[in-house]
């Protein structure tokens, strides 16, 4: 398991992408994923896998392609990374 500059975690089979984002209330979890769920719809990409607390959310991204993570993926994961940065 590989961590990249940004955080996420390339695990290798079946090949993914998993990140942590920790938040400071229920309320700031709830406004990610309520942007989380716009940003997928509008990229037409989907975490495969999302799970959440009060205050953290797990997302798993997987490979397109069920081979390799490609640039596509690795766009998707920057675009959900400036979300909760605030910024998208």
């Amino acid at each position: 398991m590989a961590e990249t500059q940004t955080g996420w975690r390339e695990q290798g089979k079946p090949p993914t992408l998993f990140k942590r984002f920790a938040f400071g209330s229920y309320g700031q979890t709830r406004d990610f994923l309520d942007a989380l769920a716009a940003l997928a719809e509008e990229a037409g990409q989907h975490p495969q896998n999302i799970n959440f607390g009060t205050t953290y959310v797990n997302i798993t991204l997987d490979a397109e392609d069920g081979k390799t993570m490609g640039a596509a993926e690795h766009a998707f994961a920057a675009r959900i990374d400036a979300l909760a940065a605030g910024q998208g």
